[in-house]
Parts: C-alpha cells; sequence; structure tokens
C-alpha cells in the first residue's frame, strides 16, 4: 500500500488495553475531520486509511497519503492539543483503539512505566513519518523523472491511435452499436455498483442516465462521419480528421455515464482515450474497462484504444498525462481546480464550469408546468446534475401558487424555523459552504436527519431565503433543496439571475418559466449563459431530453465562464476539420493580372 508514510509495525503492549477504547469504521466513514480537537490518538489494528486535505470544490480534496494497520493516527494532536489537519476517511473496513490525552496524563502517574513505552512508540511513528515525508520532498523535488506508468499508458495509447486510423467507418459504426448495446444492458448493474461506491445518488435515476448515455447518445451519432469527406460546397469540402490521443477527466457524480459518453464519442471520432476516474471510482473504472474491452477484442480491435488509470491517480501524474507531448486532447468534466489544470497543461483542452443555474418564473409562468418541471429536475439522482436548478428566482405575483404547487408535487415547503434548522445542519462551521456529507443524498433523509416530516415522499426541499451573495445558499448545491427568492417585477428578475451568476456559474445554464417571447428574448439577452432553458426542467434540457440540444454529459461554458466552447461537446468536438479549398478562377484572373 503506498503511502506518505512508512508503516512503523510497532507493537502495542498488552497492558495498554484498558487504557484504550476499541473503535470500527465503514468503508467511507469520516474517523476525524479536519478541525476536530485534537485530544487522542489512533491505534490502528485493521484496515486502511485515506488523508485528505478538502479541497475548494468538488473533485479537487488533496489526498496526503494512506496509513496502514501498524500506524498510529492523529498522535500530534495527543502531544501538541492543536485541531486535526487533515480529514481521515476509511478506506474499507477499520479497527482501531483510540488513547486519549486525558488517559495519558493518568497513565504516568499511575503506570508511569507504560507512559514512557507508548510515548517511545509515538516518537518512533513520528520519526519514521518525518523520514518518509524528507524522502517524499526529495521525489517532488525529481518531479522531472519519467513516470513509467505515463508513458507507457500513453504509447500503448499512440500505438492504438494509429491502428484506429484504418479501421473503415463501417467497422466502427458496428463497433460503437454493440458498446451502446452492452452498456446499456449494464446499466442497472452499474448503477447500483455506483451507489454502493460513491454513496451518493439514486440507483434508479443513475440507471436511466446510463441506458440514456449509452443507447440516446448512440441514436445522435450511429451513422454519422467519424473520420472523411463531410460534405461542402463546389469549391470547399470539409474532411473529418481524429484530434488524437484523448485524455478524459470522470468525476466522482456521474462516473459511469461520464465514461460512457466519452468512450462513445471518442471512437465515433476515430480517437484512442485514456480515462482517468476520481480516485474514489476506481472499482467502477475496472469493470467499465472490462465491459469495453470485452467488445473491442470482439471486434478485431486494439483494446489499449480504450485505457483508464488503473492505479490512485495523484495530482502529479495527473498533471504528467495532461502534459505529455503525445495526449492531443483533455476532455475535463471535473471540479474547477482540474478544469484550471487542464487548461494550464499546454494541452489543447475542453473543459466546463459549475452551475448554479437561477431559474425565474415569472408572473405569466404556467405554475403547474413550472413546479412539475423543478421537481422533476432538483430530485433527479438527488440533485448531483449541476444543470439543475440552483435558485429559484420568483416573481411576488406568483411565489405562494408556485409554492402551494411545489407542495402538491412532492416537495416539502420548509417553514421559517424548519428552514433555519436545516440550514444550520447543512452548512460547514465557518459558514462558507455546505458539508460534504448532503452531497447527493435524497431530501427524504436530509429531511428526516432533522425530524422533518410530510404525509408523502419528499422529493425536494423548498425554503424562502434572502439573496445574499456572502451565503452558500446563493451558491451551486449538488443536492435536492432550493432556496425561494421572491422579486417584484421583471427587471429585479432579471437582476438576481445576473447577481446570483456572477458569483458562481457564469456560462453555464439559466432557466425561465414564461408565456412572453419578449421576456425570453430579454433574459436571453441579458445573462452569460451557455444554455437558456425555456420552460423546461434543467437537468433533462440542459443534456437535450426535453430540448432539442446535443445530447451530451460535457457541459462547456464558453469565454464566460474560462471554456473554450459553449456547445453541449459531443463526438464532433473531437474531430479536426481540415478543407480542401479548389481556386476559383474568377478570383484567380485579377491576382495574376498584377504580374
Amino acid at each position: 500500500m503506498s503511502s506518505v508514510v512508512e508503516p512503523s509495525r510497532s507493537e502495542l503492549p498488552a497492558e495498554l488495553s484498558r487504557w484504550v477504547m476499541d473503535a470500527e469504521w465503514g468503508d467511507g466513514e469520516q474517523i476525524v475531520t479536519a478541525g476536530d480537537p485534537g485530544d487522542s490518538c489512533l491505534f490502528l489494528d485493521d484496515g486502511v486509511v485515506r488523508l485528505e486535505v478538502p479541497g475548494e470544490h468538488l473533485d479537487t480534496d488533496v489526498v496526503l497519503g494512506y496509513l496502514d494497520a501498524g500506524e498510529i493516527l492523529g498522535e500530534i494532536g495527543l502531544l501538541d492539543g492543536q485541531p486535526r489537519s487533515a480529514t481521515a476517511i476509511a478506506e474499507g473496513p477499520v479497527r482501531g483503539r483510540w488513547l486519549t490525552r486525558d488517559a495519558l496524563l493518568r497513565m504516568t502517574g499511575e503506570a508511569p512505566d507504560l507512559a514512557v513505552s507508548v510515548v517511545r512508540l509515538i516518537a518512533t511513528d513520528l520519526a519514521t513519518k518525518l523520514r518518509a515525508t524528507s524522502g517524499r520532498l526529495a521525489s517532488v523535488l525529481e518531479a522531472s523523472a519519467p513516470d513509467l506508468v505515463v508513458e507507457e499508458t500513453v504509447a500503448r495509447g499512440v500505438a492504438a491511435q494509429r491502428a484506429l486510423d484504418a479501421v473503415p467507418e463501417d467497422v466502427m459504426d458496428a463497433v460503437i452499436a454493440d458498446l451502446a448495446e452492452a452498456f446499456g444492458a449494464a446499466a442497472a448493474t452499474l448503477a447500483a455498483r455506483t451507489v454502493e461506491v460513491t454513496h451518493i445518488g439514486r440507483v434508479d435515476h443513475k440507471t436511466m442516465k446510463n441506458a440514456w448515455a449509452a443507447l440516446g447518445v448512440h441514436r445522435s451519432m450511429a451513422g454519422a462521419v467519424g473520420r472523411g469527406p463531410l460534405g461542402g460546397t463546389d469549391t470547399v469540402t470539409d474532411v473529418a480528421a481524429p484530434v488524437g490521443l484523448v485524455f478524459g477527466i470522470i468525476p466522482v457524480t456521474n462516473p459511469v455515464a461520464t465514461a460512457m459518453f466519452k468512450v462513445l464519442s471518442a471512437l465515433r471520432s476515430g480517437n484512442a482515450i485514456i480515462l482517468s476516474f476520481h480516485r474514489i471510482c476506481l472499482p467502477l473504472a475496472d469493470e467499465v474497462g472490462e465491459l469495453v474491452h470485452t467488445v473491442l477484442a470482439r471486434h478485431g480491435l486494439p483494446v489499449d484504444a480504450v485505457q483508464w488509470v488503473r492505479e490512485r491517480a495523484s495530482r502529479q501524474r495527473t498533471a504528467r498525462f495532461m502534459a505529455h507531448p503525445d495526449v492531443a486532447l483533455i476532455l475535463a468534466t471535473g471540479g474547477p481546480g482540474m478544469v484550471r489544470a487542464a487548461y494550464s497543461s499546454g494541452t489543447p483542452a475542453i473543459g466546463v464550469g459549475p452551475g448554479n443555474t437561477p431559474c425565474w418564473v415569472a408572473a405569466d409562468a404556467d405554475l403547474d408546468q413550472a413546479a412539475g418541471s423543478i421537481i422533476a429536475s432538483k430530485s433527479f439522482d438527488n440533485g448531483l446534475i449541476c444543470g439543475a436548478e440552483h435558485n429559484l428566482v420568483v416573481d411576488a405575483a406568483v411565489v405562494d401558487g408556485l409554492l402551494d404547487r411545489l407542495a402538491a408535487m412532492g416537495a416539502a415547503v420548509l417553514d421559517e424555523d424548519e428552514a433555519a434548522r436545516f440550514l444550520d445542519a447543512v452548512t460547514t462551521e465557518d459558514g462558507t459552504g455546505f458539508r460534504p456529507e448532503v452531497l447527493g443524498q435524497s431530501a427524504q433523509t436530509l429531511a428526516g436527519f432533522l425530524g422533518i416530516s410530510r404525509p408523502h415522499e419528499i422529493q425536494v426541499l423548498v425554503f424562502r431565503a434572502d439573496p445574499d451573495l456572502s451565503s452558500p445558499v446563493t451558491s451551486e448545491k449538488l443536492s435536492p433543496f432550493l432556496p425561494v427568492f421572491t422579486v417584484d417585477g421583471d427587471d429585479a428578475a432579471l437582476g438576481l439571475c445576473l447577481a446570483l451568476l456572477d458569483k458562481m456559474g457564469t456560462g453555464h445554464t439559466a432557466i425561465v418559466h414564461t408565456a412572453s417571447e419578449v421576456r425570453i428574448a430579454s433574459f436571453a439577452d441579458a445573462v452569460p449563459a451557455s444554455r437558456i432553458l425555456v420552460n423546461s426542467p434543467g437537468s433533462q434540457g440542459v443534456c437535450g431530453l426535453t430540448t432539442d440540444l446535443a445530447p451530451t454529459l460535457t457541459l462547456g461554458c464558453g469565454t464566460f465562464g474560462g471554456n473554450s466552447t459553449t456547445d453541449n461537446v459531443t463526438w464532433a468536438n473531437l474531430r479536426n476539420v481540415k478543407r480542401i479549398a479548389r481556386v476559383t478562377p474568377p478570383h484567380l484572373e485579377p491576382i495574376l493580372h498584377l504580374l
């Protein structure tokens, strides 16, 4: 097991048993959280513990390393009493024994020889970690040395790319059709595995998402020209060519569906691809990858046309993949930090941005349709879709009617006390964000934690709020709860929508519910959004299910949001287009007369 530290493997004195407390955790459970009081240490008896420092955004946590059985967690806090500097998470079942500072102090009086042995054990563990950290620092300073995993993976991808160049279009059509069918058949199984591995989202909705990412996306590309002549005019002919080896980043929120989409898109346009899954999703990577390899082998294509990073990826290794001269394009779906790294790598990249969709419900909106759309969208996969509604901006003339209809369709409209308790529970202690454990949990579960109940199963939690731009309430919320901001008239609505997007989500998506073409035009002209949905649910509209937008799981935000395109990114974005331009004699003759 690779680690920042080498395990000390020291044996604990048998007489220590009366001074410690046994404890155990399941896979993914937090043992300690950064900022917790440092008043104890844990002697690990069994299992592996991951140490990480939370990043600013989802998918950007920094993994410091891993502790194995025989090592000690939290000994520095035991000695200096300072708050925990990192979060510790169980990777699989973990058992250990806690020693508190109070117990150690009592031990010094009642069993001084034992106390000396324990302090020596802790000192030895700390010394081992310090030496290992020094070694790690030296390895960082030698970062220019080749990474064999990166070099070998890229080399195999380049070789596969050359082989794909000889694959006829009709053969590739058959390959992606079989892949889509295989993905579709495994949609439910992989959905259940995704929830089991990530602990977020809903199995039934992930099944739908996986099936659509396979069969729906395939329908949009079946029979299309991945490479070769695309048509044109009498004088200019467009010819498609692959971009080359693609590096595709896969997020924790939609790992299987995104992988399906990127594999189909890459192969349709004739490209080999390397997938980099979020570390939590590595078990899924193997299952998806082996399914793909089975289909590729059946058709005689090189299995290395689709590879995945099989080991825990570090930021350094991911950066090496992205900056590798033989990687032609990065398809970056992930947190803002990862997307920025992709754009900074020196390799062409197509990235995405965070959502924070304002949904304006105007005075003339069809409230039944608006309410139904909001519930269907924000409850889907427990609110994990970045293009879902994140803020309801509702005209004062219809706010009461909308809330009534939301409640009738499965929402819990919280009263002032319930809303205050809810926000206190889901917001971090420093008030700057939402607790990670609420990510992708059902509204019913979130309500149940606080004793909030309704006669029906709760689909979405809704509450009135002030649009405080310093509060996380006005930020992206990847969970099924929504604030309702009441506005008086169109100008106030537009102003708040702009302020919300300016805070977060610039370039992503905005929604309006109205019957007025004038309002639609004003809204579209004003908001910096790549997708402006009209009378549509957000989750289903952004990807083309309820609109005629291109089917995708990668939503560009354009220069509004620091991206390279506003497109619903598809296989067509993974092509180079060459243009054969024939001379036009009427334009040539005046040039020749100048000679």
